[in-house]
């Protein structure tokens, strides 16, 4: 019985699933979104987590906004303006689901990732979300997965023909144990796997753990299958804060000639994380300097 019985099933969903099978995944693929997705030669939205004091639909509208046709979610969104107490996550009712589909046909706008969300061993937990994305048509998922995981998770990439991408937050010194904001260790967990599963690099997290995110980039070279762009105040420094790309301390021109250089296939979303009230004329700076940057 289909999850949607009863509910329109809108056409950027279908469409959305359509793409999955047209565009090769992984190392095959020059790209997997149509030109409109596109901004500067990459696919570009906002993570929705930029927006966490406000609703999905309401994020939504802002990717609109900044000329963005794209977006990534993530897990407990509260849903809509109308409706702040339901969340949107892999947890909710298929009927969350759909208005969250409806929401997307109406503007146009692609729910392309998600996350980041938790996998671990437990297979069906895992498949839960797998089958959320596939629903949804979503075409990587962002995770930072338990250790030993991996056997188990690359079988549902397998399965699902969906991307997985290791998100890295700062090092953390009070956790020694973390390890996934080393590129090195990210290559190490994926060199052997499918080539769908790889990285989705966080650049700003790499500078606040004092990893230069150009050399990480080339570590990572075609196991990058989405990205966090941030640009930053300062460098090495946990608590340094987002600014307009070309403001501050990252070289964020060079950052996009590499992704580009690599023929980079994935979906590239700003997280902003600040000015969380009133980010979009900050937002829509970064899209017009990756515009200008393209050209």
């Amino acid at each position: 019985m289909s999850l949607f019985t009863g509910c329109r099933v809108p056409s950027l969903f279908l469409g959305s699933l359509m793409l999955s099978f047209a565009f090769p995944s992984g190392a095959y693929a020059q790209s997997m979104f149509p030109p409109e997705c596109c901004i500067g030669g990459i696919a570009l939205g906002p993570q929705a987590y930029s927006f966490n004091r406000f609703t999905f639909f309401e994020a939504i509208d802002k990717a609109k906004e900044m000329g963005c046709n794209v977006i990534e979610a993530y897990p407990g969104q509260a849903l809509s303006p109308d409706e702040k107490d339901v969340q949107f996550s892999h947890d909710a009712p298929p009927s969350v689901w759909s208005k969250a589909l409806r929401k997307l046909d109406k503007t146009g706008v692609r729910l392309v990732a998600y996350g980041v969300v938790g996998l671990g061993k437990d297979e069906e937990k895992n498949r839960k979300v797998f089958d959320f994305a596939k629903l949804m048509g979503i075409s990587i998922i962002t995770t930072e997965p338990e250790e030993g995981s991996f056997d188990v998770i690359e079988k549902l990439v397998q399965e699902y023909n969906i991307k997985i991408a290791i998100h890295n937050h700062p090092k953390n010194p009070n956790n020694p144990k973390y390890k996934y904001w080393d590129p090195n260790y990210v290559l190490e967990c994926v060199k052997d796997r499918d080539p769908r599963m790889g990285s989705c690099a966080d650049t700003g997290h790499w500078a606040r753990s004092g990893v230069n995110p150009i050399e990480a980039l080339k570590i990572l070279k075609g196991r990058i299958m989405s990205a966090h762009l941030k640009d930053l105040n300062e460098f090495g420094n946990r608590e340094a804060h987002d600014v307009v790309w070309g403001t501050g301390v990252l070289d964020m021109g060079a950052i996009l000639d590499e992704l580009l250089r690599q023929h980079f296939s994935g979906v590239a979303s700003m997280e902003y994380e600040y000015n969380w009230d009133n980010s979009v004329p900050d937002m829509m700076k970064c899209v017009e300097f990756t515009r200008e940057h393209g050209k």
